[in-house]
């Protein structure tokens, strides 16, 4: 039998083994060594589970649960594991894992009873019984029609109208012993590789709690989050009101013609919530002397489109709204702080110059006139082309940016003058009831389609920065989000259907060669669950518009 050669890029070099050899036997046969526990590989740059066989030559490399890819492998198995949990204890039972929070998974348990901390030991009980027994996750395919009338069977209708709704020939499903589910993406190998968890009450469900990806002997450390526990709450009470949860659900509108009236819908929701903060705001503003609006939020959250229709409902209101840009006090180019790796670290809040931007904003505050610097990117310095700023008695100062929220940024400003605010795409669609939709791939999906329309940016390159990115809001947005005093969802129910023409295209060009082509493939997959939806349907002031093109603002 000829062999066939796989390439470790781990180790840097080949070796020759049997066609049909798994990446877990590969794996034990190199000796590969990771610094955290071992969740997958990717082959020819896509991700796969170490239970997929090689048949050709092919690249590998093996990894843990440090890479995003490997965490989110060993997320799934557990989450699968947490529903077979469920059903054994609870047959009649249903579990919902709704979305990320607090550094873990917040889900609905809805059973026969109340939810006592003894429901929670027992299937926390269970869920190890489970791992205990070293069950294989193992993965099947059929003719769709077949998996439907599976799912139909098992009463699982979410992940049956996902199938038939999504237009594909075969589909898929998973078994982890009696229990059938699907999962959409790579599992561990059994049940045995789930080495830590935690589950708790919280709120009014419970928190699914993974290992940190860091600190792999540790849970991630819990952090509250109940303002944007409220945020999600909110949407999802009218998501389930309409019975509009799931991809599935969303596709069968499009179907039937109905995503013409739930745009309309969605955007009047928005448009409600601008209108309620920017009445918040006067009323604070007459009661209280607030005269400095903040607004933060990560990349892709829709920040600047917010801060603009917040704006016209301000003018509506009899206020004057005058913006001011953080970005105008960056710091010369040659003073930017740098990074661990000796290169610039432009998410760092010590990218502005603290001292002058708050003796500008106190004299603005007191009502003086102030000459406002501009930044110039291509010269990397701060220039004064003659721009001035003063106060009016109806004026309040609006400013935007990532470090809005961040006290060491207006020290010595009074917390009575300041209004806060924080916007994300805090996503509420799923695809079923046991996948959730994760806020970071809705945003990277904006500013893949972003960067390629107005900046010229390939996905490659948008990709490749990302990682920068979020370890940036990790150390700069994210522990201030719940000092905020309101939080504004940007994400639309429709927006990934809508989003889905403009990025294929992008993505479709990363090379499989690209390191990054493993993540572009896994965002098409993704994307692919959703029916097109035409973004002529948008308004042109919708908050998508900032990324897709043809808003009435100009950026």
């Amino acid at each position: 039998m000829e062999k066939i050669r796989i390439y470790c890029k781990n180790n840097s070099g080949y070796q020759e083994f049997d066609p049909g050899v798994s990446l877990l036997e590969i794996y034990k046969t190199l000796d590969v060594k990771l610094s955290h526990p071992l969740a997958g590989a990717r082959v020819n740059n896509k991700s796969q589970s170490l239970t997929y066989r090689c048949y050709s030559s092919k690249d590998v490399e093996f990894i843990d649960i440090s890479d995003p890819s490997g965490m989110r492998s060993y997320v799934r198995s557990l989450c699968c594991v947490l529903s077979k949990a469920v059903g054994d204890l609870f047959p009649n039972g249903e579990i919902y894992i709704e979305h990320p929070l607090s550094k873990g998974y917040y889900c609905e348990l809805v059973i026969n009873r109340e939810i006592t901390d003894e429901c929670v030991e027992q299937i926390i009980h269970r869920m190890q019984e489970i791992i205990d027994m070293d069950i294989p996750f193992e993965s099947y395919t059929a003719r769709t029609e077949e998996v439907v009338a599976l799912f139909r069977g098992l009463d699982m209708e979410d992940k049956a109208l996902l199938l038939e709704t999504g237009g594909n020939v075969y589909g898929s499903y998973n078994k982890l012993g009696n229990h059938v589910d699907y999962y959409y993406g790579a599992l561990l190998p059994t049940t045995k590789w789930i080495y830590l968890f935690g589950l708790e009450k919280h709120d009014k469900g419970l928190l699914l709690r993974i290992p940190d990806s860091n600190r792999p002997d540790s849970l991630q450390t819990f952090v509250r989050q109940d303002k944007m526990m409220n945020v999600f709450r909110e949407l999802l009470s009218y998501q389930k009101a309409v019975r509009m949860t799931t991809a599935g659900e969303l596709n069968r509108a499009n179907q039937k013609g109905e995503i013409p009236n739930l745009v309309k819908v969605s955007e009047a929701l928005q448009e409600r919530k601008i209108v309620a903060i920017a009445d918040e705001i006067t009323r604070r503003f007459r009661n209280n002397g607030v005269r400095l609006i903040l607004i933060s939020g990560p990349s892709s959250s829709g920040k600047t489109t917010f801060c603009k229709r917040l704006q016209i409902e301000l003018m509506a209101n009899t206020l004057r709204p005058i913006s001011i840009s953080l970005d105008d006090y960056y710091v010369n180019r040659v003073d930017t702080p740098l990074d661990e790796k000796g290169e610039y670290d432009y998410e760092s809040l010590y990218t502005i110059d603290l001292e002058l931007f708050n003796s500008d904003l106190r004299k603005i505050l007191a009502g003086e006139e102030t000459a406002l610097p501009t930044y110039d990117f291509v010269l990397g310095e701060r220039v004064y082309k003659g721009n001035t700023i003063c106060l009016e008695n109806n004026s309040v100062l609006v400013m935007e940016g990532i470090h809005a929220l961040n006290p060491l940024l207006i020290p010595g400003i009074d917390a009575s003058f300041t209004y806060k605010i924080y916007v994300s795409a805090l996503t509420t669609i799923s695809l079923d009831h046991h996948n959730w939709i994760s806020t970071t791939d809705n945003r990277l999906i904006r500013r893949i389609v972003r960067d390629f329309q107005f900046r010229n940016y390939s996905a490659k390159e948008t990709i490749s920065r990302w990682p920068s990115v979020r370890k940036g809001e990790d150390k700069w947005i994210f522990p201030f989000q719940e000092e905020a005093d309101v939080m504004f969802n940007s994400a639309m129910l429709y927006e990934l259907a809508a989003l889905r023409r403009s990025a294929e295209p992008v993505l479709t060009a990363v090379s499989p060669c690209d390191a990054e082509f493993a993540e572009a493939y896994r965002l098409l997959k993704f994307l692919r669950y959703f029916s097109y939806i035409d973004v002529d349907e948008l308004p042109n002031t919708s908050l998508l518009r900032e990324f897709v093109g043809g808003s009435s603002f100009r950026y």
